[in-house]
């Protein structure tokens, strides 16, 4: 069964700094860009960092640069999204999901070919 599994959501007061991770099975994630997405209420989704398969380009949104950091471990079959320095504005559901191609200055929104996975909720408020 193909799937991708966030974790690591919580509640963090300002200033703090969570780690999501998106797991995949069923797949190989190594041969797939990946994205990370957001939507807080009443907003639409948010392509907020990605990361291409190779790893060699990445793209963060300008809303997250020089906050969040994207990595992946592809012997883990695992993509990170460590998240620094945290606003009550970050707060959201934060998906991850395959994505057609990652570029400094783009992220490609997913394709009706492309996995999503259920999302996990970042909620920042003191």
């Amino acid at each position: 069964q193909v799937q991708l599994v966030e974790s690591g959501g919580g509640l963090v007061q300002p200033g703090g700094s969570l780690r999501l991770s998106c797991a995949a099975s069923g797949f190989t994630l190594a041969y797939y860009a990946i994205g990370w997405f957001r939507q807080a209420p009443g907003k639409e989704r948010e392509g907020v960092s990605c990361v291409s398969s190779s790893a060699r380009s990445t793209y963060y949104a300008d809303s997250v640069k020089g906050r969040f950091t994207i990595s992946r471990d592809n012997a883990k079959n695992t993509v990170y999204l460590q998240m620094s320095s945290l606003k009550p504005g970050d707060t959201a559901v934060y998906f991850c999901a395959t994505v057609p191609g990652c570029d400094y200055d783009n992220i490609w929104y997913p394709s009706a070919n492309d996995y999503w996975g259920q999302g996990t909720q970042v909620t920042v408020s003191s």
